[in-house]
């Protein structure tokens, strides 16, 4: 029988269980983008997980969302990686970097100029910046010659990666940033073979996974995908359709597992489950919603098929969650106000479960 502690392969990977820890940004790298000994210290303490993936790592300077994130595209970033990579094996784990290309979840203070994205549609809401919160731009809509560049963006990043120590990589697909847009159905108004279409709004998304898989191999690369999730404006309005025909493309590219967020009615995530053939790793519950996953959802989704499990905001007050899961003990709560304002407080303050005799 198939439960949370049984173990997984994915790929050259044997997991231990099938326990993800999700990529939750943080924003505590240091300045150029470069990943911090504290850094090593946070990933390392949760490598009990199966698989870690990091928190959205931008694949170029113009892919960067928020200030404070980490980037995988110079020879410094690569090394100040290193001993995260490490630090995470040492301890017996797994981990894969998630490259996030922000799109138009950008401005123009964090990134030097204007952002970019499949149309020149603003995103809806606030972004971040080094002022703070600012209304979200409008983008630079990219032109059809520009659009393969930046796929392959993607796929650069990936090989720094795997040179950092990363397992593996899982391309951001998913919450509104650049392969989301283009999936769009109102963030992607494009007359080239970019949009309109079903097909045409997938190629960018299968251009960039193609390129990845060539570049470190499909056993290394996953995706996580949002089926019409809404974050930042972005409408799906045919999210079964487009996410099945995305689906399709990955299978043919044999990637290593699909990510989805539970961001869409059930019978349309069961569908999905149907039309995917390989490992596939569900995150139970509406991302930042006022639940968090527990043991009884990821037991209910094994035994509706899915494979893996990722829990998000439980693993940042619990470092020991794996264990946590497999006795019963409590899940601590986590200081919300701590997500984003950088330090340890909040991020290396939680500690393992203490009995009390």
């Amino acid at each position: 029988m198939t439960t949370l502690f049984s173990s997984h392969r994915i790929g050259q990977l044997a997991l231990p269980n099938r326990v993800v820890m999700a990529p939750m940004t943080r924003v505590r790298a240091a300045a150029g983008g470069l990943a911090t000994q504290s850094m090593a210290t946070y990933y390392a303490q949760r490598a009990t997980a199966g698989l870690i993936v990091s928190e959205g790592v931008q694949p170029s300077v113009i892919g960067q969302s928020n200030p404070g994130t980490p980037g995988l595209h110079t020879d410094e970033q690569v090394a100040a990686w290193r001993p995260v990579t490490d630090a995470v094996h040492a301890n017996g784990g797994r981990i894969f970097a998630q490259l996030m290309h922000g799109g138009r979840v950008s401005h123009s203070s964090t990134i030097g100029t204007q952002p970019v994205g499949p149309s020149a549609v603003p995103a809806t809401g606030e972004v971040f910046t080094p002022d703070g919160p600012r209304p979200a731009p409008v983008p630079r809509a990219l032109e059809t010659a520009e659009v393969a560049g930046h796929a392959e963006s993607y796929a650069g990043a990936a090989r720094r990666a795997i040179e950092a120590g990363f397992d593996g990589v899982e391309l951001h697909g998913a919450n509104g940033y650049l392969i989301s847009q283009f999936l769009s159905s109102n963030a992607n108004l494009r007359t080239d073979r970019y949009g309109g279409s079903v097909v045409n709004r997938t190629r960018f998304a299968v251009e960039a996974v193609a390129a990845t898989v060539a570049a470190v191999g499909a056993e290394r690369t996953g995706i996580r995908l949002s089926p019409g999730g809404g974050f930042w404006g972005v409408e799906e309005s045919d999210a079964r359709e487009v996410n099945t025909a995305l689906l399709s493309e990955l299978a043919r590219l044999e990637v290593a597992y699909v990510h989805l967020e539970a961001t869409a009615d059930e019978e349309v995530l069961l569908g999905l489950r149907r039309a995917w053939p390989g490992t596939l790793v569900i995150n139970p519950v509406f991302p930042m919603g006022p639940k968090q996953t527990d043991r009884a959802d990821a037991d209910r989704w094994l035994g509706l098929g899915a494979d893996l499990i990722s829990f998000g905001r439980a693993f940042i007050a619990n470092p020991d969650l794996v264990e946590r899961l497999r006795t019963g003990l409590p899940i601590a709560p986590v200081d919300e106000a701590t997500y984003y304002q950088g330090g340890d407080t909040g991020y290396l303050t939680y500690g393992a479960y203490q009995h009390v005799a």
